[in-house]
């Protein structure tokens, strides 16, 4: 296969950026799209160019570092899959690719972690993990939760969403635990926390667009976001007469 790449190119924040043309041939169409990367890579360093930044840890479509918008559309084409799980046979011969990173979280997801941190837990007892069939959960709750666990914060929501909002990260993150009976101690309040921290800082409102499901590699559905909703709302209501501060805390 050949193909003509135009990767973004940024030295800085501060400074501008700009599409670089890189012609690539005898490209393998069963190579993935990060091993394409690194075989430009290896052809910038032999010309003694800076090679290309890019995230990725894992490469199995696990652990969400990886991420790019590729021709418009985060982690690329094909529904359902992560860059790194993306494979050259899913373009044409020829096909030239747009190549840049995330409009929104560029490549810092700190914000992210700071939003589990604001209530993405449970305070459940640490020691020996108890027998699991003492704890019965609804086969309905557990299906649900486990699919909103498959969230892995790579971040391609918030690229895909026209007010850059993190919403379906933040209801993946909220209902996963909202639907098990170890979260629901905290349940109130980390609903408050998470998107108080969301907003503060400084992701879009959700508008529905559902731009954010079609682009998620995990297909999480934003029937999630219709549950944080719901929470959110009878959490805020349940500690009135209180007001609830822009941090989630009580006045």
């Amino acid at each position: 296969m050949r193909l003509t790449l135009h990767v973004w190119r940024q030295p800085g924040p501060e400074l501008a950026g700009v599409f670089v043309r890189y012609d690539m041939a005898d490209v393998s169409p069963d190579m993935s799209f990060l091993e394409l990367l690194d075989v430009l890579n290896q052809q910038l360093l032999a010309r003694k160019d800076d090679p290309i930044a890019f995230d990725h840890d894992c490469r199995e479509g696990i652990c969400g570092a990886c991420g790019m918008v590729i021709n418009g559309r985060p982690h690329g084409p094909q529904r359902a899959t992560t860059t790194c799980q993306l494979h050259m046979r899913s373009f044409a011969d020829g096909a030239e690719l747009w190549i840049e990173p995330w409009r929104a979280l560029v490549v810092d997801r700190g914000a992210f972690d700071r939003i589990i941190q604001a209530g993405g837990f449970i305070t459940a007892r640490t020691g020996s993990a108890p027998e699991a069939n003492t704890l019965l959960v609804p086969k309905r709750d557990a299906e649900l939760a486990m699919d909103a666990a498959a969230c892995i914060g790579c971040g391609a929501c918030v690229a895909a969403c026209p007010n850059a909002s993190a919403m379906l990260f933040v209801a993946a993150k909220v209902s996963h635990l909202a639907l098990l009976p170890q979260g629901q101690p905290e349940r109130a309040t980390r609903v408050i926390g998470m998107v108080a921290q969301m907003d503060a800082e400084g992701f879009g409102a959700c508008t529905n667009h559902g731009e954010c499901m079609a682009a998620c590699p995990k297909d999480i559905s934003i029937d999630f976001i219709a549950q944080l909703n719901r929470d959110y709302l009878k959490a805020v209501v349940r500690r009135k007469p209180q007001a609830v501060r822009a941090d989630g805390g009580a006045a």
